[in-house]
């Protein structure tokens, strides 16, 4: 009776040691083919600008409401007259509604200049077009418009030309792949060096896509990128 339970005791303690062996084995096993290499991979573009939004503001003051509007309307057909000898259609222009100033309503200011000059108004012509490269050529010719007596605010950032990139989507799969590309050749680069031999994906994100200016002073040509992160199982 007493060799039959040493006999059991033995043998569930020797169950116990095999049963932690085999854990221990199928953790290191689990372990091992859990080894991964996460990477990253970039890919860039450099596109022109397919659309532009160009306002053109500019402002009169006079004593006489009704003659402030009359030059304001007068000055507006000038500016649009010259957007159109630049080749730009007339559905690619808008006139906002002039915005006017009662000088003497306010309770600031000098009061002799308000007396004389009592009105000021200021006028926008934007310009909305697909044609960026039409407004890149007719930016320098606004001096034109100087010469005819129309005081342009080009120094007011609301009023400076912007350039957008409309066409990502038809840059996106294979910004993409070549992404992801680049991203396959790190790791195999890395999985080389480390004695490893590179597996399946374990997994991926794919990351936003931006679009900036390539620098200041070329708003017209723009920066596409997107970084793919991808992580890949490592063996020996």
């Amino acid at each position: 009776m007493g060799n039959n339970r040493l006999a059991a005791a033995l043998a569930l303690a020797l169950g116990v040691v095999v049963a932690a062996w085999l854990l221990a084995d199928s953790l290191v096993k689990f372990k091992q083919f859990e080894r991964s290499v996460e990477v990253k991979g970039l890919a860039e573009r450099e596109v022109p600008a397919d659309t532009a939004i160009w306002p053109i503001a500019f402002s009169e003051a006079d004593s006489d409401l009704p003659r402030l509007y009359q030059t304001l309307q007068s000055k507006n057909a000038i500016i649009v007259g010259f957007l159109q000898s630049q080749g730009f259609k007339t559905e690619e222009l808008s006139v906002s509604a002039p915005s006017i100033t009662d000088r003497q309503a306010q309770d600031y200011g000098n009061a002799e200049l308000a007396n004389r000059l009592r009105y000021t108004g200021k006028s926008v012509i934007t310009v909305y077009t697909r044609q960026a490269d039409a407004v890149l050529k007719a930016m320098p010719e606004l001096a034109v418009l100087g010469e005819q007596g129309i005081a342009l605010n080009t120094g007011d950032y609301e009023n400076r030309a912007r350039f957008l990139f409309t066409g990502l989507n038809a840059l996106k799969p294979a910004m993409i792949e070549e992404a992801t590309r680049n991203a396959r050749q790190a790791a195999e680069k890395f999985a080389k060096d480390s004695d490893s031999t590179l597996g399946k994906i374990k997994r991926a994100s794919q990351g936003q896509f931006s679009i900036e200016d390539r620098d200041g002073s070329t708003a017209h040509i723009k920066k596409v990128r997107v970084v793919s992160t991808v992580d890949y199982f490592l063996a020996d």
